[in-house]
């Protein structure tokens, strides 16, 4: 392979890798903090990715302006999720572990609920509209096509954006005093009642973002949720349960293994290569490659 092959493909890589970190986020954020470990994730995903189609395709709204105003509804509908499921559940719960096994119940049925309400409203059928399809060139010869950039450079903003919120500000002080020490930190004072409903919000926000995002390049169907849940969980495997900058880097580091994998073997053992990463982190590195605890 040529320089410029190589640098092709390592780019490719990075930009899956940049989406794979957003669902990753979101996912960690709300396993982190609260313990819900949301296999509906991806559902909520599908639901910013039809939205936006929808709203191009009937409406005629430029897909960019439906990256913050997906942010805004699906941060809306995980606050009301939350408040009529998890919150209740956390209240009646004897304990965390408790309370995870019956937030994990709840998330299966979530995944379900939303994938058929998707698939009624919608239909079966694959979805997609042409948005900057056209390539965009760069030195050496190495070229992308503009809509994959865009998905890749807000990816990257709303990552790096997250990451920064939750270690500049008060607020972020709180979200990690939390997922530090849930115990010390309501005894300082963080109020739980506001703070996890609006962290779940976040959480299905970012995911709304990643379908908005991925609706632009690739064609979308109701159940393409599922397969970006099971990569957010490896994710946040690699990178470690609750580090968000670790989840980052695990969803960079996953796009490339899967980029230069599926180049030098089979493309269809994508899903193989990650399970294999998958099953290889949890056995002999489980806090996560890039977490250092």
């Amino acid at each position: 392979m040529t320089f410029t092959a190589w640098l092709e493909l390592l780019a490719s890589g990075l930009i899956t890798g940049a989406v794979y970190a957003l669902v990753g986020l979101g996912l960690n954020l709300q396993y982190g903090l609260m313990r819900i470990l949301n296999i509906a994730h991806g559902e909520f995903l599908m639901l910013g990715a039809f939205i936006t189609w929808m709203a191009h395709s009937q409406l005629g709204l430029h897909p960019l302006l439906m990256v913050p105003l997906s942010f805004g509804l699906l941060m809306a509908v995980g606050m009301v999720v939350h408040r009529l499921t998890f919150r209740r559940l956390a209240r009646t719960s004897p304990d965390v572990d408790v309370f995870e096994a019956r937030g994990l119940m709840v998330a299966f049925g979530l995944m379900f609920l939303v994938q058929n309400l998707a698939q009624s409203v919608w239909g079966a059928d694959l979805r997609g509209y042409d948005y900057l399809t056209e390539p965009v060139k760069f030195g050496g010869g190495v070229q992308f096509a503009g809509n994959k950039l865009l998905l890749a450079f807000f990816s990257l903003a709303f990552a790096v954006a997250l990451i920064v919120v939750l270690q500049r500000t008060l607020l972020g002080k709180g979200v990690r005093a939390l997922m530090q020490s849930p115990t010390g930190a309501q005894l300082v004072g963080i109020d739980t009642q506001r703070l996890h409903p609006l962290m779940f919000g976040v959480g299905l926000g970012l995911s709304g973002v990643a379908g908005c995002l991925l609706s632009m390049a690739y064609t979308i169907t109701p159940s393409m949720g599922e397969p970006y849940t099971v990569t957010a969980l490896i994710v946040i495997t690699l990178g470690g349960f609750g580090s968000m900058g670790g989840a980052l880097a695990g969803g960079l580091a996953l796009g490339v293994i899967e980029a230069v994998g599926m180049h030098f073997t089979n493309p269809s053992l994508k899903s193989l290569l990650s399970y294999a990463v998958f099953i290889g982190v949890l056995l002999w590195k489980p806090n996560g490659l890039f977490n250092k605890r």
